[in-house]
């Protein structure tokens, strides 16, 4: 079935973005790394319920992000579902609906976004267990993943937030234990090396620009 390019998502993405840029100032580092065209999926770490719009504002493509199936169950699930955004159930062991639905997206050529924590961390842990769904569904389409950190305070004028996109990884030739590893690994470099540069910059007193 060929899916319809969600509107409201295309209308409502330059002006998320104008906003979160104006309270937060965020740096965006690498975002060439994300395709102009073509599936891809992108998977990083998740902090904060405004991870998705994050990631929506690094690139001018449509990006379908696996969400919470209580998001699209609850007052507002018109706006999830209205802007492409596939439900998930974070509590069952197996999500085949929202697998094959993103799948779907991506045999068109889409962007799709997970986070293979399932969840926000709310640990002291660098990241949590990562679920394989990522790396599967990139499988089966045979298509890269491009992973990335965030990195940061979502608090007005922070001027610390930063997302970091890193090299492609191709799935291709690994079972779904070697591929999730390392792409677990891969979020884990970008996370340290982003804490890294922030400790470094911010010691020094410089503050961190925009970098679109």
């Amino acid at each position: 079935m060929k899916h319809s390019s969600p509107v409201l998502y295309k209308i409502l993405r330059p002006v998320f973005t104008f906003i979160f840029q104006m309270i937060y100032h965020p740096t965006y580092i690498n975002i060439a790394k994300i395709p102009k065209e073509g599936a891809v999926v992108l998977a990083g770490n998740h902090k904060h319920a405004l991870d998705p719009i994050f990631v929506d504002s690094s690139t001018k493509r449509v990006v379908y992000t696996l969400a919470k199936k209580e998001l699209h169950d609850g007052p507002f699930g018109w706006f999830f579902r209205a802007v492409g955004s596939i439900p998930v159930d974070l509590e069952a062991k197996k999500n085949h609906g929202a697998l094959e639905a993103a799948i779907s997206h991506l045999r068109e050529g889409a962007a799709v976004n997970v986070s293979p924590e399932a969840g926000r961390n709310y640990t002291k842990e660098l990241l949590l267990p990562f679920k394989p769904g990522a790396v599967v569904m990139a499988g089966r389409t045979n298509c890269k993943v491009i992973p990335y950190s965030i990195t940061g305070d979502y608090e007005f004028q922070s001027r610390n937030l930063t997302i970091c996109f890193g090299n492609p990884i191709d799935v291709s030739g690994l079972t779904v234990e070697e591929a999730n590893e390392k792409l677990r690994r891969e979020v884990a470099k970008l996370l340290i090396r982003n804490r890294g540069r922030e400790r470094d910059r911010w010691g020094k007193g410089n503050i961190w620009k925009h970098r679109a």
